[in-house]
């Protein structure tokens, strides 16, 4: 089928509301934000809601409306967000609507997949030979940009089929780079820090998704981690591949990620965290400072990294001398928030 044939319909709109084209619908209906208040249109902010609350509570965007009701709903539920102004809600709002997404692409036709994919930009094409079981051919630059940090082995290029430049995957898988895509463009539209005074029925609704997102995930992950850097409070293995790092001794692949990603989630800068690396001997200045920032989130898919469950370290004999703290926790950072708050505790209080 030729692809003009292909146009995405008003429910494709309210199906995927993240498209350019349902965002230039949004424009045109020109909704203000002290209009939200309005009896006439409650259906809108009701459903913006519980977009928000869905994804809390279960990565989902709960059940669709008509789509007079869940397009305008999307950008409603993103100012919602927004005005929560917490990392968490931002990152589980973004990945449920990227979740939903993957859901729905993997029953559309291919046509539509296509339409779908060149709203990102992508340059892909149905393959020519109706024998061939992979039905779509993309270029390698957009397949490695949305495998970044896809662990599983099947992702890796080696396992892919690729002819001049192109890599032929079924639809199903190109529907899962899509969803990396989806929820890179929403985190974007959700860097927004600043927003006019609101209607106060819209504060009492942030007010009540904070609430759910620290019944869900608790006080401790709500309030993130403390901003300054406290090296006493790195759990056992940390402060173990932190010394060995300083003093210039060989770190496993597993060990070098672990830690990189561990001090740049704790607010270390990464030139600090290239420092540690200097005295390697396979040290380069160049890709050490690339790697350390595509880690944190400043290259390539732009998304942050953490480090390992511990019991994935434990796995790959990089947990060591643990203590009474590390068996009340599951995961480093999880370790240094509540030894942070051990620490400053015990400070004594001036008078």
């Amino acid at each position: 089928m030729e692809m003009t044939k292909a146009r995405f319909t008003q429910t494709d709109l309210a199906k995927y509301p993240f498209l350019k084209e349902t965002a230039m619908l949004v424009k045109q209906l020109d909704l203000k934000i002290e209009e939200l208040t309005n009896p006439d249109i409650a259906a809108i902010l009701n459903r913006a809601e519980e977009r928000v609350r869905e994804a809390i509570m279960s990565l989902s965007v709960g059940e669709k409306r008509e789509a007079d009701v869940e397009i305008p709903s999307f950008p409603v539920a993103l100012l919602l967000v927004i005005n929560t102004k917490n990392s968490f809600i931002k990152k589980r709002y973004a990945l449920a609507e990227a979740k939903q997404a993957f859901v729905d692409m993997q029953t559309e036709s291919s046509e539509k997949i296509l339409l779908i994919a060149r709203d990102f930009d992508w340059n892909i094409e149905l393959t020519r030979f109706s024998t061939m079981p992979l039905e779509f051919a993309i270029s390698f630059t957009d397949y490695l940009r949305n495998t970044t940090h896809l662990r599983d082995k099947k992702w890796k290029l080696v396992n892919r089929l690729l002819v001049n430049g192109k890599v032929y995957l079924n639809k199903q898988d190109v529907a899962r780079l899509l969803q990396e895509e989806v929820q890179r463009r929403i985190e974007k539209r959700l860097e927004v820090t600043e927003l006019p005074v609101l209607p106060e029925k819209i504060a009492e609704i942030t007010k009540r998704l904070l609430e759910l997102a620290k019944e869900k995930i608790g006080q401790e992950e709500m309030e993130g981690l403390p901003k300054v850097v406290t090296q006493s409070a790195f759990p056992p293995c940390i402060l173990a591949l932190y010394e060995a790092a300083s003093k210039g001794r060989h770190l496993s692949h597993v060990g070098r990620f672990t830690l990189t990603s561990f001090l740049v989630n704790i607010g270390m800068p990464p030139e600090k965290v290239a420092e540690l690396f200097k005295s390697f001997s396979d040290y380069n200045e160049r890709l050490t400072r690339y790697q350390i920032e595509h880690i944190a989130g400043e290259r390539g898919s732009r998304t942050r990294y953490t480090p390992p469950r511990c019991v994935t370290l434990q796995t790959h004999g990089v947990c060591v001398n643990p203590d009474v703290l590390c068996r009340r926790v599951s995961h480093p950072l999880s370790y240094y928030k509540r030894k942070q708050k051990q620490l400053s505790s015990n400070l004594p209080k001036s008078n």
